[in-house]
């Protein structure tokens, strides 16, 4: 069975995360998180904070999908990697 992804495709993907501004990212709308301001991308917690990240021309659904991938694509390559030790258990 061929991955669709290659072990260096998910390494580079992997650098990639490791190399982002620290989590977590939380996507804050005017109107739906706070009441006045910008919207923003906020990196980091208390101590931890990054700089706050805006965008220009993207969606609210942009802005959120971004924010999320900050923690949702580590736990997706912790989950390959899981499954494809498991397959190799299997073989």
């Amino acid at each position: 069975m061929k991955s669709i992804l290659t072990d260096q495709e998910l390494k580079e993907i992997s650098d990639r995360c490791s190399k982002a501004t620290n989590g977590p990212w939380i996507s804050y709308v005017e109107g739906r998180d706070h009441v006045s301001g910008s919207n923003f991308i906020m990196t980091g917690l208390d101590d931890n904070r990054g700089e706050d990240i805006e965008l220009f021309g993207a969606t609210i659904d942009d802005q959120d999908f971004i924010a999320h991938a900050r923690q949702d694509i580590p736990k997706l390559l912790a989950e390959i990697e899981s499954l494809k030790k498991q397959l190799k258990i299997i073989s």
